[in-house]
């Protein structure tokens, strides 16, 4: 793909907009897979999203979207048509039989037929290129809105946490790898529930190994080694079971729900 086309799809300059390595902290922000060919398009508008509090990930293909959407939950898609491949049109047919994640179709065909076409999919919204960034960012936003809950005056405690292709209830206390049964012993479960109820912060060994004994808390580092290999793909360098140095661990999670498993 060449400079000229991720020129003419917005109007930002690319030096100004060099993508930045910080991510948001904040995991109850939504997460947005950001689906399109063009290279610099996408560190464009990954930078742009992350500076206004979005969590991105960015895929260049379908097949690359399709990997991505196995290890997160996503919370939107915003997806390009004409890319090599499978395009967009086809992509989103098959994310739509078995999700509801919202669509907004990003592309540089404007004719009324693709227009119609995307939204028959099942695609939330459409926004032709070139296009303002802050127009991106209000119908992400529109869209998001019109798929959450609505709200009421008291939240509920969520009974399930979702993280990669990895479900666990609280109340059964059972772990699901893409719908299939994770065999884990209590104690893990155990372990499991005190992260996911404090999702995204860090938990001190002490508690994780109820109380203050030294060998309980030397018992809980090897419990998350367990752990970590029954759930990350590289336990070294674990995405999910993270080491908060000097202190304990935080489980990091894509989604909280109310729904049933």
């Amino acid at each position: 793909m060449n400079m000229s086309r991720a020129e003419s799809c917005v109007p930002w300059e690319y030096d100004d907009m060099r993508p930045s390595a910080s991510v948001s902290s904040d995991t109850t922000a939504p997460h947005v897979l950001v689906v399109d060919d063009d290279r610099r398009l996408r560190e464009l508008l990954t930078r742009f999203l992350r500076e206004h509090g979005f969590r991105v990930t960015a895929a260049h293909s379908s097949d690359d979207a399709r990997k991505k959407s196995m290890l997160f939950a996503f919370d939107a898609l915003v997806l390009d048509i004409m890319m090599p491949g499978q395009d967009g049109f086809e992509y989103a047919r098959e994310v739509r039989e078995d999700s509801m994640v919202p669509i907004l179709m990003l592309t540089a065909r404007s004719d009324l037929a693709d227009r119609i076409r995307g939204l028959e999919i099942g695609a939330d919204d459409y926004l032709a290129k070139p296009f303002d960034p802050r127009e991106l960012m209000l119908r992400l936003n529109n869209i998001l809105k019109r798929s959450s809950p609505a709200a009421t005056t008291e939240i509920a405690e969520p009974d399930s946490i979702r993280f990669g292709p990895y479900t666990f209830g609280f109340v059964r206390g059972d772990l699901r790898r893409n719908g299939d049964p994770v065999r884990i012993s209590e104690r893990e479960k155990d372990i499991l529930t005190i992260l996911g109820k404090r999702a995204g912060a860090e938990v001190y060994r002490e508690e994780l190994a109820g109380g203050d004994n030294e060998s309980n808390e030397r018992t809980v580092d090897v419990q998350i080694n367990r752990l970590r290999r029954k759930i990350e793909e590289d336990p070294a360098n674990p995405l999910y079971l993270q080491t908060v140095r000097g202190k304990g661990y935080r489980l990091v999670v894509d989604r909280q729900g109310n729904g049933n498993l």
